[in-house]
């Protein structure tokens, strides 16, 4: 069982700091600790903030989309340039990952034109520096290029454990990225699952290569408990 956070456990928020887990998610992770082999968050926030926010026993943890642990790759000459990216649309914020350095933009008077700002703004700072340009809700992150992201967790994950079948449960675009790698483990002649998690964010995309989508992250906590309950 291998599960996205924000916009999947946790309902998405104005600012990461306020995100909480959707009620019930933490007892129903509890339920699948003890009955699957590996029960995992993969995401996009480094580990020790997400394991403080879920505090379940047995649970484990994959900060920074599977990166965290990786030499700091950011050169010193990119933050400044971020920040100064940031700068030009009121409200945006930087947000310094250690591996990868994020701008959000959710709380900008105009959403949709600070998106388009930041992207023109970023893509040349993120092609200098050899680095990928990552889009989720409301954010733009530089993560380096030689990297695997989350579809690279989830194989390591299933390769490491031997197992035999995965669900992955998602939400966003870094989301597609582990579902691409759902489809491979299934030509490999895993069992899989690609679990899409609807809300008014969610990339069309995702949702049509979902074989299953849950309404949001109660629609989730509901499906994660029957899965947890005894057979």
């Amino acid at each position: 069982m291998l599960l996205d956070f924000d916009g999947s456990l946790a309902p998405i928020v104005a600012h990461p700091d306020l995100a909480v887990p959707e009620p019930g998610a933490r007892e129903a992770l509890a339920a699948l600790v003890g009955r699957y082999a590996v029960v995992a968050v993969v995401t996009g926030r480094r580990a020790e903030e997400v394991a403080a926010l879920l505090s379940v026993p047995g649970l484990r943890y994959e900060g920074l989309y599977g990166l965290e642990g990786s030499a700091p790759e950011l050169l010193l000459a990119v933050l400044p340039q971020v920040a100064r990216a940031a700068a030009t649309v009121p409200e945006a914020w930087v947000e310094d990952k250690g591996v990868s350095v994020a701008v959000h933009y959710r709380a900008a008077p105009d959403p949709v034109r600070a998106r388009v700002a930041l992207m023109a703004a970023l893509e040349p700072v993120a092609t200098d520096a050899g680095m990928w340009l990552v889009e989720g809700k409301m954010v733009l992150e530089l993560v380096p290029a030689d990297r695997p992201m989350k579809g690279g967790a989830v194989e390591r994950i299933v390769g490491e454990s031997a197992l035999q079948a995965v669900l992955y449960a998602g939400d966003d675009v870094a989301d597609l990225d582990a579902f691409d790698a759902i489809d491979r483990l299934a030509a490999a002649g895993l069992g899989t699952v690609k679990v899409a998690v609807r809300g008014d964010e969610t990339p069309p995309a995702l949702i049509e290569a979902a074989d299953l989508v849950a309404d949001g992250p109660r629609g989730l906590v509901e499906l994660l408990r029957e899965l947890g309950e005894p057979a």
